[in-house]
């Protein structure tokens, strides 16, 4: 039997489900001593008091029947029983209810309800809604008759009790453990803020702390975290030296092809320049968002000043108009934010004739998005471009630009560090290709 559709009314957070744990059992442990306990006590209790009752009825009505006349059956009944304290009157017919009355609360009424007519055959009727008080109607030789006592002498008394003592200890005991609860789950909390932090680039202050488990788990995330530092620190030291040391003959080329002839030195020259931007990509990619840190920043002032520096490159780039009406400052890593930003653009331009940039910012999510005129790029290969070292000939003019399939790489990894994604699909408006880099606030 399938109990998937129980995960629709489940609660999404561990503190909601573990108080679902804790509260389930106990509510069911308290029904089932409440049934228990009603059942056992109260039940068993009251048939037993309803039979000693029975047999005083019984007696009442037997003294009633040897009463000298109607008017006389109250005082005939008090100096004959008056141990008993029970009252006796004499009703007509009128007023004798025509069913057997109690309370929707009372429990044991239920049991003199169906106990107390098998046991006194004349009994007809009974009351139980008086205060305290219940109230038998029989007939007699004499006519219907009222006979009146305590309460106490049918049923155990004060069976609310058991319900008040119950909800208060239930709940007291349900705090407590709540209590208890926040300050184990407290550890847990702190280890996602640290990993999610971690996962978006920020470099939050941890250390393991709460149950066994809990300080395995988090040694076991700061040994991970210590790793992969250390894995992008090596990469990014590598590929510096290898940057550096490969700049210095690419300056010296430089210089000896300066005393070219003009017809000779152009295509060489461009060469040069074609391996200085393969040696800037292959260094971005590696720098990702290692460099800097995330800091509050507005986003649609970073916007604008990263289109007005492509602008003054010679880029056509053009910034549209906000989308949406949202005010307020985003965690972001400048440097790596910039960089993403400059490889869309470059992209845009170097594909197309024309690129524009468009900031929408809302309570939950910042989308920078870039649509450019070019060719764009078919969907079943949108996956693909964001691949490392990736060129689709076919999608793309590769005649336009000295590009290695980085650009879309260094945008994806650069949003996937800020807890985003980068996002490929066609421009309704330029007909070429849509980037946007979503991130979450």
């Amino acid at each position: 039997m399938s109990f998937h559709w129980l995960k629709h009314y489940m609660p999404r957070s561990l503190y909601a489900r573990a108080i679902l744990i804790l509260l389930l059992p106990v509510v069911v442990l308290q029904l089932v001593v409440t049934v228990l306990f009603l059942t056992r006590h109260f039940e068993d209790v009251t048939q037993q008091m309803t039979t000693t009752v029975a047999r005083e009825l019984q007696l009442v009505l037997d003294v009633i029947d040897e009463a000298p006349d109607r008017a006389a059956i109250s005082d005939h009944v008090q100096a004959a029983l008056s141990q008993l304290d029970m009252t006796v009157e004499p009703v007509t017919a009128r007023d004798v209810p025509l069913t057997d009355l109690r309370g929707p609360l009372d429990f044991s009424g239920r049991v003199i309800l169906s106990m107390l007519p098998e046991l006194v055959e004349q009994v007809t009727r009974i009351d139980l809604t008086e205060d305290r008080r219940v109230l038998v109607y029989a007939e007699t030789a004499s006519g219907p008759v009222m006979i009146g006592f305590d309460r106490r002498r049918i049923s155990a008394s004060n069976p609310h009790q058991l319900f008040v003592n119950m909800i208060f200890f239930g709940g007291l005991v349900t705090v407590i453990a709540i209590l208890y609860l926040r300050n184990q789950l407290r550890p847990i909390k702190r280890l996602a803020s640290a990993a999610e932090a971690f996962g978006r680039g920020r470099h939050e202050p941890y250390s393991p702390a709460g149950a066994l488990e809990v300080r395995a788990a988090g040694n076991a995330f700061l040994d991970m975290r210590n790793r992969i530092e250390r894995q992008i620190e090596q990469r990014t030291l590598m590929l510096s030296g290898v940057s550096h040391d490969l700049r210095t003959p690419l300056t010296r080329m430089r210089l000896s092809l300066s005393m070219l002839d003009d017809d000779e030195r152009a295509a060489l020259e461009q060469d040069v320049d074609d391996m200085q931007g393969m040696l800037d990509a292959f260094l971005n990619f590696v720098k990702g968002a290692s460099e800097g840190e995330t800091e509050p920043i507005e986003p649609h002032a970073f916007v604008a000043q990263a289109v007005e520096e492509a602008r003054r490159a010679g880029r056509n780039v053009t910034l549209m108009p906000a989308d949406g009406n949202g005010e307020g400052t985003v965690q972001l890593n400048a440097l790596a934010m910039r960089r993403a930003l400059d490889n869309l653009m470059s992209n845009a331009v170097r594909y197309g004739a024309k690129a524009e940039v468009s900031v929408l910012l809302t309570d939950k999510t910042l989308r920078v998005r870039v649509e450019d005129d070019g060719p764009g790029i078919p969907e079943h290969r949108r996956a693909e471009a964001t691949r490392p070292f990736t060129r689709l000939d076919a999608a793309r003019n590769q005649d336009r630009g000295g590009g290695v399939g980085l650009g879309l790489a260094i945008a994806t990894d650069i949003a996937r560090a800020h807890g985003g994604v980068l996002r490929l699909s066609s421009s309704d408006r330029l007909g070429g290709l849509r980037a946007d880099i979503v991130i979450a606030r």
